[in-house]
């Protein structure tokens, strides 16, 4: 039998959302490449994907649902809930107005302050990395973490600015979940910058790039709809 998100993430069903988080953030440094060369990336795949759906309350209830934890705890119809999920969010029919509506109102700006984030990441940290305890280079690297902080907050809002169409729920919701891991990233990134604890930056990294792959698939959604 396949593991619940529950089970892969070391939690309750009844966990809390800080819960979730605090058990993710600690099994994703345990399982990081550099802390531990054994870990496969299939595990690291595993833990993100419980974690991108219990971290959303819509996803989560629906997902709970589709489990049907019964008094006695055994867990059912485990494997298939994630796609039932999916094709519930885009069973519903959309116009082709809807569609462009979205795609240029809230997808297409949220994806572009996105890129303002993600993209400058890896050059930061490579500057910082000559002496992260020199003053200048941190005001540097946290003026850029301001930077990704107002992105973000102009990021979430023109993405719920409308309604995403039914039929293009797998989208939204990896720019959702996207938008989500750039948040915990951030958390993690400006822990590092007071107190220089590199876990939380490879933490913070490790987030960016898997923000940085459900960014992706929401583009390869969004280049595969009819023109």
């Amino acid at each position: 039998m396949s593991a619940t998100h529950y089970q892969t993430l070391e939690v309750k069903p009844s966990a809390t959302p800080e819960e979730i988080k605090r058990s993710y953030r600690r099994l994703a440094k345990a399982l990081h490449p550099d802390r531990n060369a054994d870990s496969s990336h299939e595990a690291i795949a595993h833990l993100n994907v419980a974690y991108e759906t219990l971290s959303d309350p819509l996803s989560r209830r629906a997902y709970d649902q589709q489990l049907q934890y019964a008094p006695s705890g055994h867990h059912q119809r485990t494997a298939q809930a994630a796609d039932l999920y999916r094709k519930a969010r885009t069973s519903a029919p959309s116009s082709d107005d809807q569609i462009k509506t979205w795609v240029n109102r809230a997808y297409t700006p949220a994806i572009r302050l996105i890129t303002q984030i993600i993209k400058p990441l890896k050059e930061q940290i490579r500057d910082l990395s000559a002496d992260p305890f020199d003053d200048a280079l941190m005001d540097v690297f946290m003026t850029y973490l301001d930077g990704c902080r107002s992105d973000l907050e102009k990021a979430q809002r023109v993405s719920k600015s409308v309604p995403n169409p039914p039929a293009l729920g797998n989208i939204a919701a990896n720019l959702y979940y996207c938008l989500n891991q750039i948040s915990d990233g951030l958390q993690e990134l400006e822990y590092f910058t007071v107190n220089y604890d590199e876990n939380a930056l490879h933490t913070g990294y490790e987030m960016f790039r898997i923000a940085q792959g459900l960014k992706r698939e929401a583009q390869a959604g969004v280049r595969e709809l009819p023109k």
